[in-house]
């Protein structure tokens, strides 16, 4: 499908006159429930004119009332989180049913576990991955197929970020700092005997996580680290989304994209950055992109094509799902990382001590990039590699893949035949020397 490859890091959008964000908040909730009507007409003509019954649904006329009716009531609708739709994987050419358990869980977040019922245990463990999926706007569902490329031989974890409309004021603040500590507290609930991957913008996070962790001399740092497609410096190659943070500053957003959550969400009056806002940003960036592909979603839709219509309706069931974030978290990654460069420069804090990657000795280093990426320029993630200086240039590696734009350094056929694969060898080296002793 022709559509445009959607970012994990945060993406600014607003660039005209200012905006009163909260009311709009208000203003969207309300416009979403005038439609409803709306929506339940057109599901309605819908069904009438696909009813195989109806005469009519068999005439052209009928069959383009159908096919506008869908592509209408698809526009409008809200759509929910969606459902990880893995229930089995391939292992070793066996079948093996997989069941998802949430193993450790605060206020923002779930951590999954992928776990593989075997009929008969392993006798070789496969190594275990931690995909820190983007807290941007998507849910962790955006990274299934990342999840779906290493379960056949690695025992695969993932962090489910919690749409911070559904939380309530009670439960407190979250922000980068928290961010951090969510890490580092999933790393010791794993022991340290794992490997942890950060797939956009969780890459500074979790460079700092490991750097803090390593600082203290921790022994439950994990073996490896991989940072895919993230806004290490973005001095590097600096994209439109990084232009606009530096020629706006953390005021204007702080003014212009937050807003308090309306009633009835759980989350009533909490301070956040609305994901219709982020929503608007992605689709924005390849605006006719989105517009051709649901033209030919209609045409599908009259020509009977069901596969392409099918996965159209998959994309954008993913694609349009979008969760709000904390306007601290918010705040505070637009000014640490797109306006300040703190990490580069040797100035980001976390509780108020330095984040230093200087301090990284224990744990081997994979960066990854897209040659057509357009929300972290090439050059930006690689940039770790200055950072990290005491990591032996053997436990070091960059791969940067060609032919692929920012979603195709996480997804797609390319991501499996190539970025995977490498990933998994840099996995293995990496269990191997990393083996030690851990405390208790």
């Amino acid at each position: 499908m022709p559509i445009g490859e959607f970012g994990g890091a945060p993406t600014l959008p607003g660039q005209g006159g200012p905006l009163t964000t909260t009311p709009l908040y208000w203003f969207y909730e309300l416009g979403h429930a005038a439609l409803h009507p709306s929506r339940a007409v057109a599901d309605a003509m819908r069904l009438y004119f696909k009813n195989p019954l109806n005469p009519l649904s068999h005439t052209p006329l009928g069959k383009q009332i159908a096919a506008g009716a869908e592509v209408y009531e698809r526009a409008i609708r809200r759509y929910a989180r969606p459902e990880w739709r893995i229930a089995s994987t391939l292992v070793g050419g066996e079948r093996v049913p997989v069941e998802i358990k949430s193993v450790w869980e605060r206020p923002f977040c779930r951590l999954l576990h992928f776990e593989r019922q075997f009929a008969h245990p392993q006798r070789y463990p496969q190594p275990k991955i931690v995909l820190v999926a983007p807290m941007s706007g998507h849910f962790a569902t955006l990274l299934r197929g990342t999840v779906e490329a290493f379960l056949p031989d690695h025992d695969v974890y993932i962090t489910e970020w919690v749409d911070a409309r559904t939380v309530p004021l009670t439960d407190g603040r979250f922000d980068l700092d928290d961010y951090i500590d969510y890490v580092i507290s999933i790393l010791h609930k794993l022991g340290g005997d794992c490997h942890v991957i950060g797939v956009c913008q969780p890459s500074v996070p979790v460079l700092a996580a490991v750097a803090r962790m390593e600082a203290a001399d921790d022994p439950y740092v994990p073996h490896s680290m991989t940072l895919m497609g993230g806004p290490i410096d973005t001095r590097f190659n600096p994209t439109a989304v990084n232009r606009l943070a530096e020629e706006r500053g953390i005021d204007w957003f702080r003014r212009h994209v937050i807003a308090k959550v309306p009633f009835p969400h759980p989350g009533f009056m909490r301070e956040v950055y609305p994901g219709f806002l982020q929503l608007t940003g992605f689709i924005s960036m390849n605006l006719d992109r989105h517009v051709d592909a649901h033209w030919q979603m209609f045409q599908h839709l009259i020509d009977g094509d069901g596969d392409n219509a099918q996965k159209h309706r998959e994309f954008y069931d993913e694609y349009l799902a979008v969760m709000d974030l904390t306007a601290e978290f918010y705040l505070q990654t637009v000014d640490t990382v797109f306006v300040k460069h703190a990490l580069p420069k040797g100035k980001m804090t976390h509780r108020g001590k330095p984040v230093q990657p200087e301090k990284i000795r224990r744990v081997a280093l994979l960066t990854v990039e897209g040659e057509h990426d357009d929300i972290s320029g090439v050059g930006q993630t690689e940039a770790a590699h200055q950072l990290c200086t005491n990591i032996p240039d053997g436990r070091k590696s960059h791969y940067l893949q060609l032919a692929v734009g920012h979603y195709g350094v996480f997804n797609g056929s390319r991501f499996r035949a190539e970025i995977a694969p490498r990933i998994a060898d840099f996995v293995r080296t990496a269990e191997q020397a990393g083996r030690k002793p851990r405390a208790a």
